[in-house]
C-alpha cells in the first residue's frame, strides 16, 4: 500500500514522539522538509539548537557535514542523517592532509574553517565560522596574527573586504552550485527587475563583483545587501521593498514566500539547485527515525579537538 504525503507526515510525527525526537532543517531543503521541520535554518542557527536541544533523537535535514557537526556537540544523543549521500562539494574541497600541508607553510597562523568542512578540518582548525559571523571571527583574532581562511574563496574574499585583514591567505575553493551564480545572472535579472533588491549569498560567484560594483556605485548599496540565508531571511521581512532577486541556493525561496506572501522572490539563476540538499525526503526522515538509520558518529579524539573550534564558532556573533 502506498502512503499518501499527510499519511507519512502523520506517522513521523507518531514517531518524533516515540523517540523523543527533533528534526532540523536547512533552508535549502525540500519544501515539504521545511515545512515539517521544528527548527529551519542555517547552519549557524542549526548548530546552536543542536547544541541546546533536550531531544534524544537528532534527525538532521541538511548534508553530512552538519550531521557530524551535531554529533560532535551532542556525543550523548543519536544523530541521524537520512540519506548518507547527502554530502557536499565545497567540504569535499580540502581535505585534513591538505590543511596540514599549508599549516606547516604558515606555522604561526591561525585558521578560520568555515563550517562546510570534514569533521577532521575543523580538528585542525582554531576557529569554526558561518557565513552570518565569519566577519566577526575574523576581526576577533588579533590583527597581528597571520589568518588562514578555508575553503570557500568568494566568502574568504568577502571577509577580507569588510575587515580590511591584509595577512590573511585564502584557499581557493568553491561551492558548486554558488559557484555557478555568476554576474551576468545577476544582470540579466536586475535588467528585467530593476526596482528589486539584490540579496547575494558571500559563497556566490557573483559576490565578489557585487562588492566592487557597490563600491563604484554602479550597484545601489541601498537595495544591494551580502547576507547569509538566515539574514536573507530576516531582511526580507523588514524590507519594504516589494520585489527580490535572490543569489543563492533556490531552496530558501520557499520560505521567504511563505513568509512573505504579497511580496514576490526571483532566483538569480533558476538552475542553482544543490542536489545534495534535495536528497532526503519525507520518505527518509520516516526510515530515520523508525530504523535508527543512518546513525552519524566522529572518532573521539577527532571530535574533541574539533569541538573547541565549533564552540567558538556559536559563541561569536
Amino acid at each position: 500500500m502506498i502512503e499518501t504525503k499527510s499519511h507519512i507526515i502523520e506517522d513521523i510525527q507518531e514517531w518524533k514522539k516515540k523517540r523523543n525526537a527533533i528534526l532540523l532543517a536547512h533552508n535549502y531543503e525540500l519544501p515539504e522538509i521545511q515545512d515539517i521541520a521544528d527548527v529551519l535554518g542555517d547552519s549557524l542557527a542549526l548548530a546552536r539548537a543542536a547544541a541546546e536541544t533536550s531531544a534524544d533523537v537528532i534527525v538532521f535535514c541538511g548534508v553530512h557535514f552538519m550531521a557530524e557537526t551535531a554529533a560532535m556537540l551532542n556525543p550523548e544523543k543519536t544523530v541521524l542523517l537520512p540519506d548518507l549521500d547527502a554530502g557536499c562539494s565545497l567540504a569535499d574541497s580540502i581535505t585534513a592532509d591538505q590543511l596540514r600541508e599549508w599549516k606547516a607553510e604558515h606555522p604561526d597562523a591561525v585558521v578560520v574553517a568555515y563550517v562546510n568542512t570534514t569533521a577532521e578540518v575543523k580538528a585542525l582548525s582554531d576557529y569554526c565560522c558561518t557565513s552570518s559571523n565569519a566577519v566577526d571571527i575574523v576581526r576577533s583574532i588579533p590583527e597581528d596574527k597571520e589568518i588562514l581562511f578555508l575553503p570557500d574563496m568568494f566568502l574568504g574574499s568577502f571577509v577580507q573586504r569588510e575587515t580590511g585583514r591584509e595577512n590573511m591567505h585564502i584557499w581557493m575553493g568553491e561551492c558548486h552550485v554558488h559557484a555557478g551564480i555568476a554576474p551576468e545572472h545577476v544582470d540579466d535579472v536586475l535588467t528585467q527587475h530593476p526596482e528589486a533588491e539584490l540579496l547575494v549569498h558571500p559563497e556566490c560567484g557573483c559576490s565578489t563583483s557585487s562588492m566592487y560594483l557597490m563600491s563604484e556605485g554602479i550597484l545601489p548599496k541601498n537595495k544591494t545587501h551580502i547576507l547569509s540565508t538566515g539574514n536573507m531571511l530576516k531582511h526580507s521581512k523588514q524590507s519594504q521593498a516589494e520585489e527580490f532577486i535572490v543569489a543563492t541556493e533556490v531552496g530558501i525561496i520557499h520560505q521567504m514566500q511563505k513568509q512573505n506572501p504579497e511580496k514576490r522572490f526571483i532566483p538569480a539563476n533558476r538552475t542553482a539547485v544543490c542536489p545534495f540538499m534535495k536528497m532526503i525526503t519525507l520518505e527518509k526522515v520516516l526510515d530515520a527515525l523508525k530504523e535508527n538509520k543512518h546513525i552519524i558518529t566522529v572518532p573521539e579524539e577527532t571530535a574533541e579537538r574539533a569541538k573547541l573550534a565549533i564552540e567558538r564558532m556559536i559563541s561569536i556573533g
